[in-house]
């Protein structure tokens, strides 16, 4: 095996896996789309099996910005609700609410007093 055919094969790869990439975000936005009622989805399908590079092309050309848009709008919404998560999670509390909850803690039992007291110091630090 020479450099160039090394070099092709390389190339090549790439091309294919690419294809590949392209195969599969088209997939998912095909069945993404609430808008596309089934049958056309199966059309859409059955276009991109049995002749895939024009199905893909095709796909592209006439879906592409669709597909844009929907891709944008997921991606928004779905940092939106990792946003609202990492609040609701990281929600700082004041001192007070967080002394109270230990002692709410160490009154029923689920804590040490031990517990308690480096609770406390770290609310008050």
């Amino acid at each position: 095996m020479s450099f160039w055919d090394f070099f092709w094969l390389l190339v090549w790869s790439f091309f294919f896996v690419a294809f590949l990439m392209a195969l599969f975000q088209i997939v998912v936005d095909l069945f993404r789309d609430p808008e596309l009622s089934g049958w056309w989805k199966a059309l859409w399908m059955l276009f991109i099996l049995f002749l895939p590079v024009l199905g893909a092309l095709v796909y592209l050309v006439a879906r592409g910005n669709g597909m844009a848009k929907r891709q944008m709008r997921d991606a928004t919404e779905a940092k939106s609700a990792t946003d609202a998560y990492i609040q609701s999670v990281a929600k700082q509390s004041n001192p007070a609410e967080q002394i109270a909850t230990a002692k709410g803690l160490l009154d029923s039992g689920a804590i040490s007093q031990a517990e308690f007291d480096s609770l406390k110091a770290k609310a008050l630090a």
